[in-house]
């Protein structure tokens, strides 16, 4: 995966030095989204299986969290092969939809600065740690091209917040 057909995201677009910097970015238009948006359109599912915008920001904030752990283990192992994140079960095991909008705004800034402290402090050599990304088959992939998929992630997932609030405040 090195360019995301539904979101035109391109891997090679940016560098792993703008990761950090462009993930911070994003947390920011997420938390405005939150603040801005009325409890009941950020709770609504358009349809009963797609995500709410609190759903979509909460699987951000844990993508985030799995992502930065999954760069300390590659920085740790060589080439290791990463767990699957069981969104879905994640979701409903975790009540994502349930979450206070404060704590997930509070939660995402956390996760953000987390993975961004990490990212920002790399070295040339580290970002080139080699590890197995699972999805959608394994491949092997590099440190570097986590944090462009960490980005891929959160803004993709941004397009959906915004696309679910369209349709649910519409």
């Amino acid at each position: 995966m090195d360019r995301c057909d539904e979101c035109g995201f391109d891997y090679g677009g940016i560098s792993v030095g703008e990761v950090a910097g462009i993930l911070r970015s994003l947390c920011a238009r997420y938390v405005e989204v939150l603040d801005g948006e009325s409890d009941r359109d950020l709770r609504a599912r358009p349809a009963p299986d797609i995500w709410s915008a609190v759903e979509y920001t909460c699987h951000v904030r844990d993508v985030l969290l799995i992502q930065r752990d999954r760069v300390i283990l590659a920085l740790v192992e060589h080439s290791p092969s990463f767990a699957r994140m069981y969104r879905d079960e994640r979701a409903s095991l975790t009540g994502y939809g349930q979450e206070s909008l404060e704590d997930l705004s509070q939660e995402l800034r956390v996760a953000t600065s987390l993975f961004a402290k990490l990212f920002e402090g790399l070295s040339a050599e580290q970002m080139t740690r080699p590890c197995i990304y699972n999805f959608p088959a394994a491949t092997e992939r590099d440190v570097g091209w986590l944090g462009r998929h960490t980005v891929h992630e959160t803004k993709h997932h941004l397009l959906d917040v915004n696309s679910v609030l369209a349709r649910v405040s519409s």
